[in-house]
């Protein structure tokens, strides 16, 4: 059973009251051992504590056995809903728990339901456990008595915004599609987690107190907390604060419905699509089956990497995707295998299909290579590795222990998962492939529609648990050399997993096309692992998977980057892949086409998806033609210029960007300097470095007044609101000041803007402010996504809140201290990880903050004044000089917007350029 989809029954010895300590053990090669203490209240919560002390952080993650399967007809949606519901408050905490957890410095907060679980989840530093105990408490046992008709009402309203968000998107009704054709009528994923809206509609406050009583007890849910505690101490503070909980009545589990199919089934939808796209789909036994740890493998060897066969036969050779993706569906119930291509603009869509067939029948026939099957297997343990350095989120250590617990009755599920795909075979493969895959698929061909163009103890609950003394949080220890060629070199040693995380940062990025064509670095960066002089594109691709190391390379606004993710024991192999691919790049031409064409299809679809249509035309309006950041911020550049660009010009990018004094290597993993150091010496001995060209990031005025620009989007179900301008650098002096003040006008959930239009207006699933960062003057935007009968009214809402911030609604003394909060007391979890560690060095890098930046980053936010967010705003914001861009369905808002008199309004395209005939 996979560790992602270890599933099934909770035991009925969860009702039992018994502690069961596992010690950790020495692991074999290829495994990992997850030491935890396991143990029940006499209520039948289930408690797993795993203690890990690399940072003082603790993750409290807290999963209740329901989700949308168990939803009965005319109520689909009840289980997604009532996990915003229980966001909302508590007896004891009736305003919900957003600015709780602002004061204790959490991080990777959130709640998720799918099919078969709600789960809710936080990591808080240590010192804050009771307080996340506490919480996760309230929500067990303390909320019907303030769940009343309007925070219904409310909730009702944003999930229904989700769902038109979800569905607004390209291909976003695929989902119900498969759901309702994929299982019969009366099985439990018949239907989609987010529901219908009639369902929503008819929820009544009756309904979703039932649901509560129903599924959200002890008795039905686990509790799981990782990270720097003490076991015993923890067990008595659980039974403190969960131990006088009630359970409900016991609850009945689904255990297996495959729904095995038979035949072909086929349906034709259209949407506005920019490229036609087929979904094949096979019913497949449980997660917690043989079969799952099998079928999983399998999509490995059919779309993992370039090399896999149904990338390199539809991307590659035949030229008629621009991607294409193999992936289990794991559910608790029974699985899904679906194979997902997306044909090239142009490309007939049965070319892919029969492209698809050929391969399958192929592999059903023959089965997979052993080393295509060794290459699986390490990918498999790899990505496992990499998710349990995290003790919280998704694929951390709670979430693992969690998982077992919930769906098999056991914590330490994953290592029969682990040991299952230790062994697999080529022989293993095949018969599973040709069990369940030779028969019975449902074909879903999605094609354009239309011109989309134009407690135990007794405790007080009056109040949260204070935090007590945070711990002293400091960066950690960097080491910096310089090799002989002038390259930069910064590392910090991590040994907690057998992982090394490498990025080398070069001064180029989106902003570097202003010197050559629009989507240049993109491209570049997407081809650089395309070709060396000794490995094709298909051996970089298969050396990554045997190696079981993951290597990247692309472009931001400032900068472009390669990064390598290496296992210990393979280092040296893996860092010799990586300095062949930075160094030694040849940019096949058959290879660059492809990846043209990828790119191609890229901006296609950008310019039907109403965000980045907006992403597209913004950066021009705001600093004019000329200016380094002028170009779309997605980096994919135009049509027009892509189509243009050969392998010489990419060539080109690398032989002016590519320098040793223009990049620094950042390390972060299981090496020191001694180790490291001379390897790189030896592996960049011939890199040269060499002079660069200067990019124009010439300061440019604010517009003169107000202007409106609409993007007309036919048939949208919702609008995209951007409204902006210019603000100062990231490395301006005030910059600490400028992301504090934003986080109370619209960085947070609980900031202004969201709280007037989600959790006020309900008009908008979230609506945010961002300061993008940039080394020259950064886009101040305002977003909000909201429904189409709202586009004016919401507007307006976004205009006040902007004017007030710089004028009668100043930030308040209470907003600074929540602000400061946010920005200082989520360190500790924002640097448990290598990646975190390696991106905050990035950014330091990449703005040329100075040495110590993030050591004396807290009190600098400590020492933050209102007189500060005064003039941090006023630098930042400035409502009456905004540029407002709205992509929608013209023929429905234009009438209010032009209502507004927000300035005068001006039509584009999906490129930004006017229309001559508005």
């Amino acid at each position: 059973m996979s560790y992602r989809r270890i599933s099934v029954l909770l035991s009925a010895a969860l009702l039992l009251t018994a502690a069961a300590a596992q010690a950790a053990k020495t692991a074999a090669p290829g495994t990992v051992d997850i030491s935890y203490t396991k143990f029940t209240l006499s209520n039948g919560l289930t408690v797993i504590v795993h203690e890990d002390h690399k940072a003082p952080v603790a993750a409290v993650n807290v999963w209740y056995h329901v989700g949308s399967k168990n939803e009965p007809f005319g109520r689909s949606g009840f289980a997604h809903l009532y996990e915003h519901l229980m966001f909302t408050g508590t007896q004891h905490a009736p305003d919900g728990f957003n600015q709780l957890l602002a004061g204790i410095g959490a991080t990777d907060n959130n709640g998720t339901t799918n099919e078969d679980r709600t789960e809710y989840f936080e990591n808080v530093p240590s010192n804050a456990l009771d307080t996340a105990l506490w919480m996760e408490s309230e929500r067990m046992g303390f909320l019907l008595p303030v769940l009343d008709q309007k925070k219904l009402d409310v909730q009702r309203g944003v999930v229904q915004n989700e769902k038109r968000q979800d569905e607004n998107a390209p291909y976003g009704k695929v989902e119900l599609h498969l759901a309702e054709a994929t299982y019969p009528a009366a099985h439990p994923y018949h239907h989609t987690v987010i529901g219908s809206m009639e369902d929503l509609d008819a929820a009544s406050l009756a309904d979703v107190q039932e649901w509560f009583k129903t599924y959200y007890g002890p008795n039905n849910a686990v509790l799981s907390i990782a990270g720097d505690v003490d076991t015993a101490e923890v067990k008595k503070k659980v039974e403190q604060y969960f131990g006088a909980i009630p359970p409900t009545p016991p609850v009945a589990h689904v255990k297996e419905w495959t729904a095995k199919r038979s035949g072909i089934q086929r349906e034709v939808l259209q949407d506005r699509v920019p490229a036609a796209r087929v979904y094949m789909v096979w019913n497949v036994p449980e997660s917690s089956s043989d079969s799952a740890d099998y079928l999983e493998l399998l999509t490995r060897v059919l779309s993992d990497g370039k090399a896999s066969r149904l990338y390199k036969r539809l991307v590659y050779d035949d030229r008629v995707a621009s991607g294409v993706q193999a992936f289990l569906d794991d559910r608790e119930v029974g699985s899904q295998f679906v194979i997902v291509a997306t044909a090239l603009p142009g490309k007939p869509l049965d070319k892919v299909e029969s492209g698809i067939r050929e391969e399958l029948a192929r592999l059903l026939k023959s089965g997979p290579t052993a080393e295509e099957v060794a290459r699986a297997r390490t990918g498999e343990y790899a990505d496992f590795v990499r998710g349990v350095e995290r003790i919280g989120g998704f694929g951390g250590v709670s979430d693992v222990l969690a998982k077992g617990e919930v769906f098999e009755g056991d914590p330490g599920a994953y290592k029969e998962s682990l040991a299952r795909i230790r062994g697999a075979t080529a022989a293993d493969l095949k018969r599973e492939a040709n069990a369940w895959l030779s028969d019975g698929a449902y074909i879903l061909d999605v094609v354009p529609f239309g011109d989309f163009a134009p407690a135990a103890q007794d405790i007080k609950r009056d109040q949260a648990p204070a935090p007590g003394s945070f711990p002293e949080v400091r960066f950690p220890a960097q080491e910096t050399a310089t090799l002989s060629n002038g390259l930069k070199l910064v590392l910090v040693q991590r040994s907690a997993v057998p992982l090394v995380q490498l990025s080398l940062l070069l001064d180029a990025g989106y902003a570097s096309d202003a010197t050559s064509a629009p989507g240049t670095a993109r491209l570049a960066m997407a081809a650089l692992s395309a070709g060396t002089p000794s490995r094709n594109a298909l051996q970089i691709s298969s050396q990554l998977g045997d190696l079981g190391a993951d290597l990247s390379a692309g472009s931001g606004l400032d900068t472009s980057s390669v990064s390598l993710s290496a296992l210990k024991d393979k280092l040296d192999p893996s860092l010799a892949l990586f300095a062949d691919v930075v160094l030694h790049p040849t940019f096949p031409a058959a290879d660059v086409a492809k990846l043209r064409d990828q790119q191609l299809a890229a901006i296609q679809q950008e310019r039907r998806t109403p965000v980045s249509m907006a992403l597209r035309v913004f950066p021009k309006l705001l600093y004019g033609e000329g200016n380094a950041y002028s170009l779309p911020l997605t980096g994919s550049g135009y049509e027009a210029s892509v189509g243009k660009l050969t392998p010489a010009d990419l060539k080109r990018f690398h032989d002016t960007w590519f320098k040793p004094n223009n990049a620094t290597l950042v390390a972060v993993g299981d090496v020191t300097m001694v180790e490291l150091k001379p390897r790189l010496e030896r592996l960049f001995a011939g890199w040269k470095p060499g002079s660069v060209p200067a990019k124009n990031l010439a300061t440019v005025p604010l517009a003169p007044a107000a202007a409106v620009y609409l993007v007309d989007r036919p048939g949208s179900e919702q609008s995209i609101i951007f409204a902006g301008n210019v603000a100062p650098p990231y490395g301006t002096p005030d910059n600490v000041a400028i992301q504090t003040m934003n986080t109370v006008l619209g960085g947070d959930f609980t900031a202004r803007v969201n709280m007037n239009l989600r959790e006020d207006k309900h008009w908008a699933y979230g609506a945010y402010t961002f300061v993008v960062s940039a080394r020259g003057q950064r886009p101040f935007i305002a977003y909000a996504p909201v429904q189409t009968d709202k586009t004016g009214a919401s507007m307006a809402e976004l205009q006040k809140e902007l004017s007030g911030i710089v004028s009668d609604k100043p930030v308040t003394a209470e907003e600074l201290a929540r602000a400061k909060s946010l920005r200082t007391l989520t360190l500790p979890g924002d640097w448990e990880t290598g990646g975190a560690v390696a991106s905050a060095i990035g950014t330091q890098i990449a703005y040329g903050l100075p040495a110590g930046y993030w050591d004396s980053y807290s009190g600098k936010v400590a020492a933050l004044t209102l007189d500060d967010m005064k003039r941090a705003a006023d630098e930042t914001v400035h409502p009456k000089q905004l540029i407002w861009v709205v992509v929608g369905d013209r023929a429905k808002i234009e009438a209010e917007v032009k209502a507004l008199n927000l300035g005068p309004i001006h039509y584009l395209d999906a490129d930004g350029n006017p229309l001559l005939t508005p």
